[in-house]
């Protein structure tokens, strides 16, 4: 068992864990956090996307131990009921979800991409690689940049609407 320290959602936490648990397991079985999701636990389907230190990550694959000291951000810590984050208010208007078990998942990753495409970083989708500049967020480069988070329901056309809507919004 390893003492970890970290933050999450702006709060201080610790834990005691073992060398072997994820960012996933502490956050769920240790933190009470519900908002990230085991899907399938190998890091395929993006059910369990968080933000750690501003960048996305499947929590599945991150132990614990390794993130001693980080920033980590949840669903839980992005907005609430009260105010809620742009992304989050978009995917409700755009119909960006269905039984809405991959939304959380998709909701970080969404405000993940959207810092790494401000910070000029390329796709297979970006059609000129050696401009510079934030990326243009066409729907074929927001689909690419969002295929590790997958929606077995099928929401895909109100989630690249929302994505697209939140960028705006988020200028």
């Amino acid at each position: 068992m390893t003492h970890v320290g970290l933050t999450v959602n702006g709060e201080p936490r610790a834990a005691e864990v073992d060398n072997r648990m994820s960012v996933l397991d502490l956050l769920r079985e240790r933190l009470g956090l519900t908002g990230p999701k085991k899907g399938c636990d190998h890091g395929q389907c993006g059910a369990c996307t968080v933000l750690i230190d501003d960048r996305r990550i499947n929590s599945c694959l991150a132990l614990a131990v390794a993130h001693e000291g980080h920033r980590i951000r949840t669903i839980e810590g992005l907005g609430d009921a009260a105010e809620l984050h742009p992304m989050q208010a978009a995917f409700i208007e755009h119909d960006g979800f269905q039984c809405g078990y991959c939304t959380p998942g998709q909701i970080c990753s969404a405000v993940g991409m959207l810092s790494e495409a401000r910070a000029d970083t390329v796709s297979a989708a970006t059609a000129d690689v050696r401009r510079r500049g934030p990326v243009e967020l066409t729907d074929a480069e927001i689909r690419e940049r969002m295929s590790g988070n997958l929606c077995r329901c099928g929401a895909y056309v109100g989630i690249v609407a929302a994505v697209r809507d939140a960028a705006s919004r988020m200028k």
